[in-house]
């Protein structure tokens, strides 16, 4: 019915610019993940000094960045496939693979990582999980959250490109 095409239509769209946002701030990590790379070399080099901080620092960004793209790069179709028959497939064929492939492997492992780290991360939160070396970051705990974030987010764009999926399938044209 239309009804249900234009809230799948808008649902589509809500997690995919929410995504896109997430992606485009997640972007910005990269240039402060060289820089802090750079002072690391530079003072390790140049003056003798390690920085405990900043090298946890740009271990933390990375995390941050790594993590929370992995919706992003299911949304920008730029995931690891094995495209030995995907790329022949018509657009209904591919629409299909993309449909079975969520049902079966993205919303059960999504699913099974939310539910497994919930309790490694409410420990890691209770003890307000810090660095073990001196002078490091005390945020290890907000670091593991990273986990069931990106799980729950990896869903969310599972959601939107399940119903892209079935939208393809019930076009006749496609």
């Amino acid at each position: 019915t239309p009804a249900i095409c234009w809230i799948g239509t808008t649902v589509i769209r809500l997690i995919d610019a929410f995504t896109d946002a997430t992606g485009r701030l997640i972007a910005w990590c990269m240039p402060l993940i060289v820089l802090g790379t750079v002072m690391i070399v530079v003072l390790r080099y140049q003056f003798a000094v390690n920085t405990t901080l900043i090298q946890e620092l740009v271990l933390y960004l990375h995390g941050l960045a790594f993590m929370l793209a992995i919706p992003w790069a299911l949304k920008q179709d730029a995931h690891v496939r094995v495209d030995l028959i995907y790329s022949r497939l018509t657009t209904r064929g591919r629409a299909w693979v993309n449909l079975i492939g969520h049902l079966a492997f993205l919303f059960p492992t999504g699913v099974f990582i939310l539910l497994e780290s919930q309790s490694y991360v409410a420990m890691s939160w209770r003890m307000r999980e810090g660095s073990p070396d001196v002078g490091g970051l005390q945020g290890v705990y907000l670091l593991k959250t990273l986990i069931p974030a990106m799980a729950a987010l990896l869903l969310l764009q599972g959601v939107a490109e399940t119903l892209r999926a079935l939208r393809t399938l019930r076009d006749r044209h496609a």
